[in-house]
């Protein structure tokens, strides 16, 4: 009977977290950024990552916004812009930072700005600058989703975090691209999985965000079909044992093209509790 009950809510949620997410932002908002050091970025490796050795290895902030370059590994860096091949480009340079120690830096111009480490040149990374309330783009260097091609919809834990997805529109023979963020969280580890007509196009097992933020790109799609994508949340912290309702999971489903490739619109969102909601029951509304 309990079950049940608790199941209703997750479904009255289910509803009003559908309604919130047909309202798509239009403006990206990016004044503020932190990128930290991977932990052990200072031997080679980190560059073979999905993460990379600077996380993120590449954000995006506004001219006249703050870029926080945080050392949070054992070994000193530098945060040098340009690249290991031409030099540094003068744009900034932190010069060495030892670990715990941290540098900003304000661009006052709109561009790409490459950077590395100079101490440890495998360690690369691309700062996208933006125009202050510019519409978000996706480009091939940022990984970032569009809100012109896309959709921002949002969810929640049962801790209260807020889980919120970015998407490239669903396209015949490319891959989607998909941003998440667990809101004013870090060491978040989950599991995320995009299925397409039953097809699994994505299944990303174990992924760790240092800041809550990270990009996920699917294999490329056999068709603009929607997609369904659920994330499993696997607790916070970096060692054993984590935190937080493991297990969770969130479900974005049904995401589908509204009007003509422009718009996006997720019909239904979910919140499915391994241990609340038996496996036999059906959250998620079909469509």
């Amino acid at each position: 009977m309990k079950t049940k009950a608790i199941s209703s809510l997750f479904v009255l949620f289910a509803i009003v977290a559908g309604l919130v997410a047909i309202t798509p932002a239009a403006f990206a908002d990016h004044t503020e950024v932190t990128i930290s050091t991977a932990s052990g970025s200072n031997t080679p490796g980190c560059e073979e990552t999905a993460e990379g050795c600077f996380i993120p290895k590449e954000a995006t902030v506004d001219v006249g916004g703050k870029v926080i370059f945080s050392n949070t590994d054992t070994a000193a860096h530098t945060f040098t812009a340009g690249t290991a091949t031409d030099g540094p480009s003068g744009a900034f340079d932190s010069g060495l930072v030892v670990a715990g120690s941290s540098y900003e830096w304000t661009p006052t111009t709109a561009g790409e700005v490459p950077f590395f480490c100079m101490v440890h040149p495998w360690m690369a990374g691309l700062i996208v600058v933006q125009e202050a309330g510019a519409e978000e783009q996706v480009g091939e260097h940022t990984g970032e989703v569009t809100q012109t091609e896309g959709v921002t919809a949002t969810g929640m834990l049962s801790d209260g975090t807020q889980v919120s997805i970015s998407t490239s529109a669903p396209t015949a023979g490319e891959k989607m691209q998909i941003a998440i963020e667990f809101a004013n969280s870090e060491h978040v580890n989950h599991d995320i999985m995009v299925t397409q007509n039953g097809e699994v196009v994505l299944n990303d097992i174990g992924a760790h965000h240092h800041d809550g933020k990270g990009v996920h790109e699917t294999a490329p799609l056999s068709s603009s079909d929607p997609v369904e994508i659920t994330v499993t949340f696997q607790g916070y912290g970096v060692d054993d044992p984590k935190t937080g309702p493991i297990g969770e999971k969130v479900v974005f489903s049904n995401i589908v093209p509204e009007f003509g490739t422009v718009a996006m619109m997720i019909l239904a969102v979910s919140i499915i509790s391994i241990v609340a909601v038996t496996a036999k029951s059906k959250v998620i509304p079909r469509f």
